[in-house]
């Protein structure tokens, strides 16, 4: 049957409605019954399994197997109905390519302009608009706002219990008998931004996304992070000072949710985990940052804790300023049926029209598949967080990735960097260090967390997300070990103090391209949209749960279990992270958000079965016997197009197990 590619009417009734074009009015929902998304039959029957069950491993494009013709109609429906026609052969064009990617030179509506402009995009994967740095380096920003306040409180615990009058170790507290008691204090008031982003502020962050957009939100937790420090530094109790930090968290927890979400959103798929693990590299930096800057006042006398403290004011300027120049999220505007505003940010974040049009068509698609299969598959249709948050839980789709990332982002701070990151300087101390040699080697740790960041940047969309951990983690046991069975070293002297810092650094040189970078990046893509604030809530508050405990004992840790065994403790934690995220964490390395459904529709029995039965037995020939020809096996798989010219192509449906070629 003929059709005019530009007719918006005069369809016949056997003329398969057009794709699922995103959230539409009931109406024209109506209207589209033989959609290829929206078809009952295949869809109602075994969706349910679809969404939830896919023990094939098997990642389908949503636009496999549809006829040019349909996709086409789509596209101009999809056009006409958001207003979009002025741009319509660009989004014929995106069609096209989003259903062939691998079929550039067969697509005989592309001119070669567009070839050489999608070709690129694999020969010269990191050429991208300013734009997109540019929002990047912003969200950075925000990450060392949290890591200048870790090391700010890190310089500040030699000095603040005592101004404040609840000293944990020394003469005074030991006659007093209060020093168990001031060291629970000590640590409940550097815990304290983690407790708020653990038990408000993450969740408070869901609502104010779904309402405000991903920069205003950002925008408002700049302010806590403006003033929060300046009342730290003015405190006269450790009550305020409890109160100030806890003002601090929530601004700290707002960004820990939406940043990384936004870095997401609107980073290309194949360099997204780059992007994205900018979080963990710049709270990185951050963290070298607030070392620096506990130096440089180190010598200002009874006001120094307070410098250290409020300097980290000093990143969110840069931050309150620029936010609001950023494009907004893509996938944020089509949640909202924003479809102009969505390719006008999209064109601000790619390198051509032709590459913006084919991802907004290609990522409406494959939301509406989305909101199709989450509809049948008995997900209620609503924005209330209480239910959203249960069905994390009820939902088989959603709890294999609420499993995940809450493995990643419980392991993080429970790897011992914790301790690290906030007592290196009381750790130094007790290896025998002067203030200022502890500060220095806390310096040290700070530069090391920040240089070796930088290779996640170009292995974690390679090497993987899954394998960056499995290698990392194993390495983090015996270094963490090793630093703490250096405090048997006789003596104060340097070659303890050289020893123990040399294997902190180690420790640090192993996590800062594992364990640092890949939970956030994780969490933040794991979950589909309809979830993704509120999955992203939990996962921050699991990651800041544990941030929380363990900052909170660790002083009491210190005199209960000595240094060696707090350091022997959270180097088993490692063997213990290591096993959970081999059976329990799937990769995702280089797929689109919206794919990542499928990954997360294995059964985790059908993905711990493969890697103790297949992964485990090559890794050991491979890697322990040394045979180079073993090929790695693969759980999952793209479904592959039958026909690459996508004139007319062979439909399959895995769950009818019917073949029907097209005309």
């Amino acid at each position: 049957m003929a059709h005019s590619q530009d007719s918006l009417g005069d369809r016949s009734d056997d003329v398969p409605a057009p794709l699922a074009s995103g959230p539409i009015n009931d109406t024209y929902r109506d209207e589209k019954q033989g959609s290829v998304f929206a078809q009952p039959i295949p869809r109602t029957a075994d969706v349910t399994t679809e969404f939830n069950n896919n023990t094939t491993g098997k990642i389908k494009n949503p636009f496999l197997g549809v006829p040019k013709h349909q996709l086409l109609e789509d596209v101009a429906i999809f056009a006409h109905n958001n207003n979009l026609t002025d741009i319509l052969p660009l989004l014929r064009k995106g069609a096209l390519v989003s259903q062939a990617p691998t079929a550039i030179d067969s697509i005989a509506e592309l001119d070669e302009e567009d070839r050489q402009t999608l070709r690129g995009e694999v020969t010269h994967r990191w050429r991208h608009p300013k734009t997109l740095y540019f929002t990047i380096v912003l969200n950075s920003i925000a990450a060392a706002i949290q890591g200048w306040d870790q090391t700010g409180s890190n310089g500040a615990n030699l000095s603040f219990p005592q101004a404040l009058g609840i000293p944990d170790t020394g003469a005074v507290c030991t006659a007093a008998g209060t020093c168990a008691r001031n060291a629970w204090i000590v640590g409940f008031i550097n815990a304290g931004p983690y407790i708020a982003i653990a038990f408000f502020a993450s969740w408070l962050s869901d609502p104010m996304n779904r309402l405000l957009g991903r920069r205003v939100t950002i925008f408002i937790a700049c302010f806590f992070g403006l003033f929060a420090p300046f009342g730290s530094a003015c405190s006269q109790t450790w009550g305020q000072l409890v109160a100030c930090r806890m003002l601090l968290g929530i601004g700290m927890g707002l960004k820990e949710v939406t940043v990384p979400i936004y870095s997401a959103e609107i980073a290309p798929s194949n360099i997204r985990g780059g992007l994205v693990m900018s979080w963990q590299m710049w709270t990185a930096f951050g963290i070298f940052l607030g070392t620096c800057a506990n130096l440089a006042v180190v010598n200002a006398g009874a006001i120094t804790w307070r410098l250290q403290l409020g300097a980290a004011f000093i990143p969110a300027v840069p931050l309150v300023l620029g936010i609001l120049f950023c494009p907004e999220s893509p996938r944020w505007l089509m949640s909202k049926r924003r479809y102009g505003s969505a390719y006008k940010s999209l064109l601000r974040l790619r390198n051509s029209p032709l590459q913006a049009a084919r991802d907004l068509y290609f990522i409406q698609a494959q939301i509406a598949q989305e909101e199709l299969l989450v509809e049948q598959a008995g997900f209620a249709k609503t924005d209330n967080l209480i239910t959203r948050f249960l069905e994390l839980f009820t939902i088989a789709r959603l709890r294999r990735a609420l499993q995940a990332s809450g493995v990643a982002m419980m392991l993080q701070p429970m790897c011992g960097i914790q301790i690290i990151g906030f007592y290196s300087t009381t750790i130094f101390s007790e290896a025998g260090a002067s203030n200022v040699g502890a500060l220095l080697a806390s310096f040290g740790f700070g530069l090391v967390n920040f240089l070796f960041a930088w290779p996640a940047i170009w292995t974690i969309d390679t090497f993987g997300r899954r394998g960056l951990t499995i290698f990392t983690f194993p390495n983090m046991f015996w270094t963490l070990l090793a630093a703490g069975l250096s405090f048997y070293i006789p003596g104060d002297g340097n070659s303890r103090i050289g020893a123990i810092a040399f294997f902190i650094y180690l420790f640090d040189a192993f996590y800062s391209p594992g364990a640092g970078p890949v939970p956030f990046t994780y969490s933040a893509e794991v979950f589909p949209l309809s979830h993704r604030e509120v999955g992203m809530a939990w996962a921050v508050a699991t990651n800041n749960f544990w941030a929380s405990v363990v900052t909170t004992l660790f002083p009491r840790m210190l005199q209960a279990m000595t240094t060696v065994g707090t350091f022997g403790f959270y180097a088993g934690l490692n063997l213990v992270a290591w096993v959970m995220i081999f059976l329990w964490m799937p990769e995702t390395k280089q797929r689109s958000l919206e794919q990542l459904d499928y990954i997360f529709a294995v059964p985790m029995r059908t993905h711990m079965h493969f890697q103790v039965t297949k992964t485990l037995p090559w890794w050991f020939r491979r890697w322990i016997l040394f045979r180079k020809g073993e090929v790695a096996p693969e759980l999952y798989h793209f479904e592959e197009e039958t026909d690459a010219t996508i004139h007319e192509t062979k439909i399959v449906s895995s769950h009818l197990e019917l073949h029907q070629e097209s005309a």
